[in-house]
């Protein structure tokens, strides 16, 4: 094991070989992953712990990100900056939006937003007042008017306004390539079941924000407004900074609730096992199917 304490070894890239960096964001996501893999080693770098390995024949870098949009970004730039990180991939679990989803599917949305990124407006009288900078709007939530986050560029005057992170069409084209062929899991235990026939659906907007979604209307209004299929706490960052270092990326969601929508009790608790394990079975099918390749072109993640 090694441990990178002073700032001078922090900068430094502690492995040669291009790898696959998949990411979970608490343990239950991704133990099952952990112990599929082989020929390991762990890296200690600022109280992340990165495990180098193989998983299903491909070279990876597996770590935990911890659960929020901040420590996804922070610790997917470590990975980047301390690996030769060729892919990112994201493994875990989400709340679903979309009616027609269930509590046990998995989604690989096409698409991220950072959607609570937005102006929390003045109330005035019967409405809302927001500034001018603001421009045109998606519908609101009340005081909640979203808008794209903004991204700097080298030799740019003006920062990128960007709403929409999308996934790398390779890996997307990968992942549907097995979709129809794996066999999720219904239930891990007699009495923590699913619903009764678990689907891969690939595809559609997925939304990513610092807060748990467990409210019936405000899923309604995400649903609305964005058609997002699913809503979780870290993608987005993460496509974020996958886009920004110019690095394909993907994401792999098992559902374990219904972010409000659903008839009882919010099963997040209560699912997060079997769903995230639903996630790493597509996971480990997709890197199976994945085809080797040479290095990313400085511009591929940007198409």
């Amino acid at each position: 094991m090694a441990l990178l304490t002073d700032r001078a070894a922090a900068a430094e890239q502690v492995d040669p070989t291009p790898r696959i960096a998949i990411i979970s964001a608490y343990s239950p996501e991704w133990l099952a992953l952990k112990n599929a893999m082989s020929v390991t080693r762990t890296e200690i770098i600022a109280d992340v712990t990165y495990i180098v390995g193989q998983l299903e024949g491909k070279d990876v870098v597996l770590f935990l990100s911890g659960v929020s949009m901040v420590n996804a970004a922070m610790t997917t730039q470590g990975a980047i900056d301390h690996f030769k990180i060729r892919r990112i991939v994201f493994s875990g679990i989400a709340g679903g939006i979309n009616p027609s989803l269930s509590a046990g599917d998995v989604v690989v949305a096409d698409r991220w937003s950072e959607y609570l990124e937005s102006v929390f407006a003045r109330k005035t009288g019967a409405g809302w007042s927001v500034p001018k900078w603001l421009g045109a709007t998606l519908p609101n939530y009340g005081m909640i008017f979203p808008y794209a986050v903004e991204i700097a560029h080298p030799g740019q005057d003006k920062p990128e306004k960007r709403f929409w992170f999308d996934v790398d069409p390779n890996m997307l084209e990968a992942a549907r390539s097995i979709a129809t062929k794996v066999e999720l899991k219904t239930c891990l235990k007699r009495d923590v079941c699913g619903v009764a026939d678990p689907r891969v659906v690939i595809g559609g907007p997925g939304v990513s924000g610092p807060a748990f979604i467990d409210n019936a209307e405000f899923r309604k209004w995400i649903y609305d407004t964005f058609k997002a299929n699913l809503v979780d706490n870290e993608s987005a960052s993460v496509a974020h900074v996958a886009y920004s270092n110019h690095i394909p990326f993907i994401a792999f969601r098992g559902l374990s609730d219904l972010a409000g929508g659903g008839a009882g009790e919010n099963t997040e608790n209560e699912l997060e096992h079997l769903a995230s394990d639903n996630a790493a079975t597509v996971v480990k099918a997709f890197l199976r199917a994945l085809p080797e390749s040479s290095e990313n072109r400085p511009d591929e993640a940007r198409k």
